[in-house]
């Protein structure tokens, strides 16, 4: 199924030059971008993978991992094939290398922006979720079904590299509501060297995170710790820094463990802790995930009470009362201060 493409602009010699992220492929005909999506058929740009879902699934909402939206609800979750960066030890690489691989299309289905809503509704979500792989790198899908479940009164929720140029960005948080974005280090030099970006990833990264916080986006922040590459204090330090710049924006600290091209072994989970605690002072609100038994239940930041506890992806909101008509965030149900959690 093909779209008309946009930020894929005609230049000379046949050449189409995709203006989506900071990698600026320069894609000649019959080609396609470093991400196997966005691509060039005689001159012209194309985005072959219009709808090419290659996951669906019904997900708890702290799955993505948001903790502070809409605690407790399942939302629809719809993945996508291909991804602008390669990290190596991608938890995910089977649907984001799949483009490239050439095997994209042997896997998921065809679902147009009216499907992907219609099963939503048919779920009974309020949300959606453009997750598991690169969301952003379809962005012509994106800003026809997010525009299309705002009609229906759906929510959008991102989750996603945040790897895009500030005029892609911009159009599509203008339709996201929610976002999980990945902070995978704090090195231009990782960004562009082992993660496979261009060099000006990292601070497009940083630029679509402020972004995102600025327009009203509710946003939580991911760092996957991961040996060898980013699991020293003085780097996740610089990452808390900038986390805490952005107010009380939560941020997920996961465990990684061994996939596609990285064997280091798996983040030790008392690392993790040590990070959290570290971080605490400075970031509101620190999580760890993909620890057996951790804690990470959000407290009052007025009286200490417990709003949301959480085992495992298991929930218990007693803590919060609904919203008022016309507010976004719920209120403690012990004192009844505005909490960090919105709706």
């Amino acid at each position: 199924m093909h779209r008309a493409a946009l930020f894929l602009q005609e230049e000379t010699d046949g050449i189409v030059r995709c203006s989506l992220c900071p990698r600026r492929c320069a894609i000649p005909s019959g080609a396609l971008g470093a991400c196997g999506v966005r691509g060039n058929k005689n001159g012209k740009g194309i985005v072959p993978l219009y709808g090419h879902i290659t996951a669906l699934a019904l997900d708890p909402i702290e799955k993505k991992p948001l903790f502070h939206f809409r605690p407790g609800s399942m939302i629809l979750s719809a993945g996508f094939a291909g991804c602008n960066l390669r990290c190596p030890f991608c938890q995910n690489w089977h649907i984001s290398q799949s483009a490239t691989s050439g095997s994209a299309a042997a896997s998921g289905k065809q679902m147009l922006p009216d499907d992907l809503v219609s099963a939503a509704l048919h779920e009974d979500s309020s949300m959606i979720a453009y997750t598991y792989s690169e969301p952003l790198v379809h962005a012509e899908f994106l800003f026809d079904c997010m525009s299309l479940a705002r009609r229906h009164g759906i929510a959008n929720v991102l989750v996603t590299n945040g790897c895009a140029n500030a005029e892609a960005a911009r159009e599509i948080l203008s339709l996201t509501d929610a976002a999980n974005i990945d902070l995978k280090c704090f090195s231009a030099d990782t960004y562009a060297s082992v993660l496979g970006g261009a060099a000006s990833v990292f601070e497009t990264v940083l630029d679509f995170i402020r972004l995102a916080c600025s327009m009203g986006v509710h946003v939580e922040v991911t760092t996957l710790v991961v040996p060898g590459l980013n699991d020293t204090a003085t780097e996740l330090d610089l990452c808390a820094d900038f986390i805490a710049s952005l107010g009380n924006v939560p941020w997920h600290l996961s465990a990684y463990h061994p996939d596609y091209h990285w064997n280091a072994p798996p983040t030790a989970p008392a690392f993790i802790k040590a990070i959290k605690k570290r971080a605490a002072p400075k970031c509101a609100f620190v999580y760890a995930g993909n620890i057996a038994g951790e804690e990470n239940d959000t407290l009052c930041p007025h009286c200490g009470a417990a709003l949301v506890r959480r085992r495992g992806y298991q929930t218990d909101i007693s803590g919060l009362t609904t919203p008022a008509d016309g507010e976004n965030f719920y209120h403690c149900a012990g004192c009844g201060g505005k909490t960090p959690v919105s709706w």
